[in-house]
Protein backbone atom coordinates (compact mmCIF):
# COMPACT_ATOMS: atom_id res chain seq x y z
CA UNK A 1 0.00 0.00 0.00
CA UNK A 2 1.20 3.58 -1.54
CA UNK A 3 0.49 6.34 0.99
CA UNK A 4 0.80 9.71 -0.05
CA UNK A 5 0.16 12.74 1.83
CA UNK A 6 -1.45 16.07 -0.86
CA UNK A 7 -2.21 19.04 -0.45
CA UNK A 8 -5.22 21.37 -0.71
CA UNK A 9 -7.34 21.49 -4.36
CA UNK A 10 -4.31 21.05 -6.22
CA UNK A 11 -3.44 17.92 -4.22
CA UNK A 12 -7.28 16.91 -4.60
CA UNK A 13 -6.94 16.62 -8.23
CA UNK A 14 -4.14 14.83 -8.15
CA UNK A 15 -5.55 11.95 -5.99
CA UNK A 16 -5.77 8.53 -7.48
CA UNK A 17 -6.69 5.05 -5.73
CA UNK A 18 -8.61 5.66 -2.02
CA UNK A 19 -8.54 9.38 -1.46
CA UNK A 20 -8.91 10.54 1.99
CA UNK A 21 -10.34 14.34 1.83
CA UNK A 22 -9.67 15.65 5.38
CA UNK A 23 -10.94 18.63 6.64
CA UNK A 24 -10.78 18.85 10.50
CA UNK A 25 -11.69 21.74 11.54
CA UNK A 26 -14.45 21.59 11.37
CA UNK A 27 -16.58 20.20 8.20
CA UNK A 28 -16.06 16.49 8.44
CA UNK A 29 -16.15 16.35 12.00
CA UNK A 30 -19.79 18.22 12.03
CA UNK A 31 -20.50 15.38 9.38
CA UNK A 32 -19.96 12.77 11.69
CA UNK A 33 -22.14 14.24 14.33
CA UNK A 34 -24.54 14.62 11.83
CA UNK A 35 -25.11 11.67 11.06
CA UNK A 36 -25.06 10.45 14.51
CA UNK A 37 -27.98 12.61 15.38
CA UNK A 38 -30.16 10.58 12.60
CA UNK A 39 -29.69 11.65 8.89
CA UNK A 40 -30.15 9.53 6.27
CA UNK A 41 -27.55 10.58 3.41
CA UNK A 42 -25.38 14.29 3.18
CA UNK A 43 -25.11 15.51 -0.41
CA UNK A 44 -21.60 17.45 -0.22
CA UNK A 45 -21.43 20.20 -2.71
CA UNK A 46 -19.01 22.52 -3.68
CA UNK A 47 -20.79 25.28 -5.36
CA UNK A 48 -23.21 27.58 -2.89
CA UNK A 49 -25.58 28.35 -5.90
CA UNK A 50 -26.47 25.04 -6.25
CA UNK A 51 -26.90 24.31 -2.82
CA UNK A 52 -29.83 26.49 -2.61
CA UNK A 53 -30.97 24.96 -5.75
CA UNK A 54 -30.83 21.84 -4.50
CA UNK A 55 -32.95 23.51 -1.85
CA UNK A 56 -35.28 24.87 -3.37
CA UNK A 57 -36.39 21.94 -5.51
CA UNK A 58 -36.29 19.78 -2.42
CA UNK A 59 -37.60 21.67 1.01
CA UNK A 60 -37.26 19.11 3.18
CA UNK A 61 -33.69 19.10 2.27
CA UNK A 62 -31.44 20.86 5.45
CA UNK A 63 -28.56 23.16 4.36
CA UNK A 64 -25.41 23.57 6.33
CA UNK A 65 -22.00 24.77 5.99
CA UNK A 66 -19.79 28.23 5.56
CA UNK A 67 -18.03 30.24 3.46
CA UNK A 68 -15.34 32.18 5.50
CA UNK A 69 -16.40 29.92 8.67
CA UNK A 70 -19.54 31.58 8.50
CA UNK A 71 -23.31 30.29 8.19
CA UNK A 72 -24.88 31.57 4.57
CA UNK A 73 -27.79 33.57 4.24
CA UNK A 74 -30.99 30.90 4.09
CA UNK A 75 -29.09 27.95 5.29
CA UNK A 76 -30.79 26.06 8.32
CA UNK A 77 -27.41 25.62 10.10
CA UNK A 78 -23.24 26.55 9.69
CA UNK A 79 -20.18 24.06 10.06
CA UNK A 80 -20.09 24.09 13.92
CA UNK A 81 -20.82 20.43 15.60
CA UNK A 82 -21.55 22.28 19.13
CA UNK A 83 -24.56 23.91 17.29
CA UNK A 84 -26.41 20.84 16.33
CA UNK A 85 -25.03 18.56 18.90
CA UNK A 86 -29.10 18.54 20.28
CA UNK A 87 -30.70 18.81 16.66
CA UNK A 88 -32.31 15.38 15.12
CA UNK A 89 -31.63 15.08 11.69
CA UNK A 90 -33.19 11.43 11.68
CA UNK A 91 -34.17 10.50 7.80
CA UNK A 92 -33.93 14.27 6.49
CA UNK A 93 -30.94 14.70 3.57
CA UNK A 94 -28.46 17.41 4.36
CA UNK A 95 -26.64 19.22 1.50
CA UNK A 96 -23.14 20.73 2.97
CA UNK A 97 -20.87 22.84 1.42
CA UNK A 98 -18.15 24.62 2.68
CA UNK A 99 -14.91 26.47 2.01
CA UNK A 100 -12.45 23.38 1.72
CA UNK A 101 -13.99 20.05 2.39
CA UNK A 102 -16.69 20.02 -0.24
CA UNK A 103 -14.34 21.41 -2.23
CA UNK A 104 -12.00 18.60 -2.16
CA UNK A 105 -14.47 15.93 -2.72
CA UNK A 106 -16.00 17.45 -5.97
CA UNK A 107 -12.20 17.94 -6.96
CA UNK A 108 -10.94 14.49 -6.70
CA UNK A 109 -12.32 13.25 -10.10
CA UNK A 110 -8.91 10.90 -10.71
CA UNK A 111 -9.86 8.79 -7.55
CA UNK A 112 -11.53 5.30 -7.42
CA UNK A 113 -12.82 6.18 -3.80
CA UNK A 114 -13.44 8.56 -1.61
CA UNK A 115 -13.84 8.99 1.50
CA UNK A 116 -13.62 11.84 4.16
CA UNK A 117 -11.18 12.33 6.51
CA UNK A 118 -11.31 13.48 10.30
CA UNK A 119 -10.09 12.92 13.92
CA UNK A 120 -13.16 11.85 15.26
CA UNK A 121 -13.59 8.65 12.77
CA UNK A 122 -9.73 8.07 12.29
CA UNK A 123 -9.97 4.23 13.23
CA UNK A 124 -12.69 4.00 11.33
CA UNK A 125 -10.51 5.45 7.88
CA UNK A 126 -7.35 3.44 9.42
CA UNK A 127 -9.76 0.22 9.79
CA UNK A 128 -11.24 0.95 6.36
CA UNK A 129 -8.27 1.08 4.46
CA UNK A 130 -6.75 -1.72 5.91
CA UNK A 131 -9.55 -3.72 5.25
CA UNK A 132 -9.62 -2.68 1.64
CA UNK A 133 -5.54 -2.90 1.11
CA UNK A 134 -5.87 -0.45 -1.67
CA UNK A 135 -2.62 -0.18 -4.12
CA UNK A 136 -2.52 3.65 -3.33
CA UNK A 137 -3.93 5.91 -0.81
CA UNK A 138 -4.26 9.52 -1.22
CA UNK A 139 -5.02 11.69 1.75
CA UNK A 140 -5.51 14.62 0.97
CA UNK A 141 -5.06 18.07 3.46
CA UNK A 142 -7.56 20.71 2.30
CA UNK A 143 -6.32 23.51 4.72
CA UNK A 144 -7.86 26.63 4.89
CA UNK A 145 -10.25 27.27 1.85
CA UNK A 146 -8.44 24.67 -0.32
CA UNK A 147 -6.03 27.19 -0.74
CA UNK A 148 -3.43 27.49 2.65
CA UNK A 149 -1.99 24.61 4.27
CA UNK A 150 -3.35 24.00 8.14
CA UNK A 151 -1.45 22.03 10.68
CA UNK A 152 -4.99 20.10 11.90
CA UNK A 153 -5.60 18.44 8.41
CA UNK A 154 -1.86 18.09 7.85
CA UNK A 155 -1.80 16.92 11.81
CA UNK A 156 -4.41 14.26 10.41
CA UNK A 157 -2.92 13.12 7.61
CA UNK A 158 0.43 12.13 9.13
CA UNK A 159 -1.93 10.29 12.05
CA UNK A 160 -3.62 8.34 9.36
CA UNK A 161 -0.22 7.66 7.83
CA UNK A 162 1.72 6.63 10.86
CA UNK A 163 -0.95 4.58 11.78
CA UNK A 164 -1.54 2.98 8.79
CA UNK A 165 2.59 2.36 8.33
CA UNK A 166 2.35 0.68 12.01
CA UNK A 167 4.28 3.75 13.41
CA UNK A 168 3.42 4.62 16.94
CA UNK A 169 1.94 8.06 17.81
CA UNK A 170 0.78 10.17 20.82
CA UNK A 171 -2.35 12.00 20.29
CA UNK A 172 -2.04 14.73 23.65
CA UNK A 173 0.39 16.31 22.08
CA UNK A 174 -0.87 16.50 18.96
CA UNK A 175 -4.03 18.13 20.42
CA UNK A 176 -2.00 20.17 22.40
CA UNK A 177 -0.32 20.97 19.99
CA UNK A 178 -3.00 21.88 17.37
CA UNK A 179 -4.77 24.14 20.58
CA UNK A 180 -2.14 26.79 19.67
CA UNK A 181 -2.38 26.60 15.98
CA UNK A 182 -3.67 29.57 13.99
CA UNK A 183 -6.22 27.86 12.58
CA UNK A 184 -7.83 27.08 15.80
CA UNK A 185 -7.15 30.86 17.59
CA UNK A 186 -11.15 30.91 16.12
CA UNK A 187 -12.41 28.58 18.90
CA UNK A 188 -10.89 31.04 21.95
CA UNK A 189 -12.02 34.40 20.49
CA UNK A 190 -15.23 35.00 22.18
CA UNK A 191 -16.52 37.14 19.69
CA UNK A 192 -17.11 34.45 16.71
CA UNK A 193 -20.65 32.79 17.61
CA UNK A 194 -20.12 31.02 14.19
CA UNK A 195 -17.06 29.48 16.04
CA UNK A 196 -17.45 28.21 19.69
CA UNK A 197 -15.07 27.02 21.62
CA UNK A 198 -16.68 23.66 22.22
CA UNK A 199 -15.98 23.07 18.49
CA UNK A 200 -12.18 22.22 19.29
CA UNK A 201 -13.11 19.71 21.93
CA UNK A 202 -15.91 18.14 19.74
CA UNK A 203 -13.09 17.96 16.69
CA UNK A 204 -10.26 16.25 18.63
CA UNK A 205 -12.97 14.06 19.67
CA UNK A 206 -10.62 11.04 18.90
CA UNK A 207 -12.05 7.67 16.97
CA UNK A 208 -15.55 8.84 18.47
CA UNK A 209 -17.29 7.42 15.64
CA UNK A 210 -16.89 3.37 14.43
CA UNK A 211 -17.71 4.48 10.67
CA UNK A 212 -16.47 5.82 7.87
CA UNK A 213 -18.09 8.32 5.39
CA UNK A 214 -18.12 6.84 1.96
CA UNK A 215 -19.05 9.15 -1.41
CA UNK A 216 -21.61 7.24 -3.75
CA UNK A 217 -23.18 8.42 -6.89
CA UNK A 218 -26.32 10.47 -6.73
CA UNK A 219 -28.85 11.36 -9.02
CA UNK A 220 -28.28 13.85 -11.49
CA UNK A 221 -24.19 13.49 -11.26
CA UNK A 222 -24.60 14.28 -7.78
CA UNK A 223 -22.47 12.23 -4.89
CA UNK A 224 -23.44 11.37 -1.29
CA UNK A 225 -22.26 10.30 1.67
CA UNK A 226 -23.14 6.82 3.13
CA UNK A 227 -22.37 5.27 6.80
CA UNK A 228 -20.14 2.61 6.59
CA UNK A 229 -19.66 0.85 10.09
CA UNK A 230 -16.26 -0.53 10.13
CA UNK A 231 -17.48 -3.39 12.55
CA UNK A 232 -19.90 -4.54 10.26
CA UNK A 233 -19.47 -6.54 6.77
CA UNK A 234 -17.46 -3.84 4.66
Amino acid sequence: MKVEILHLIEGAKKANGVAVIIDVFRAFSTACYVFMNGADKIIPIGDIELAYSLKEQNPDYVLIGERGGIIQPGFEYGNSPTLIQNVDFTDKTIVQTTSAGTQGIVNAKGADEIISGSFVNADAIISYLQWKQPNNVSLVAMGKAGLKITEEDVACAEFIRDRLLGKKTEFTSIVNKLRHAESAQKFFNPDLDWAPEDDFKYCMNLSAFPYVLRVEPFMDGLQYFSKVSTGENL
